[in-house]
């Protein structure tokens, strides 16, 4: 997909075109996701309006990538320490 292409996807109930470079369907499957957190924020919080369940969906998804990235440079570190360990080993 070409930046100048246009992807329609509905998120929420709005129908957004986006562009951007990169498969449609990949689009289509972030917008899914990102329909699915707020229907699931819509769901536990008293409000309706649709600005601050975005954002607070939004909030989950940085919670949930900051987490994954803190566990990923743990498993990085580990797994750099066992290939030390490994190496000392095999040595």
């Amino acid at each position: 997909m070409e930046a100048s292409d246009s992807t329609t996807v509905e998120i929420f109930g709005q129908t957004y075109n986006v562009r951007g470079e990169g498969d449609p369907n990949y689009l289509a499957e972030l917008a899914r996701f990102v329909d699915s957190r707020m229907r699931e924020v819509a769901a536990e919080v008293a409000t309706v309006d649709p600005v601050k369940i975005a954002i607070l969906a939004a909030l989950n998804i940085a919670d949930e990538f900051s987490r994954f990235k803190k566990q990923r440079s743990s498993w990085a570190e580990k797994t750099e320490e066992l290939s030390d360990r490994l190496s000392k080993v095999i040595s």
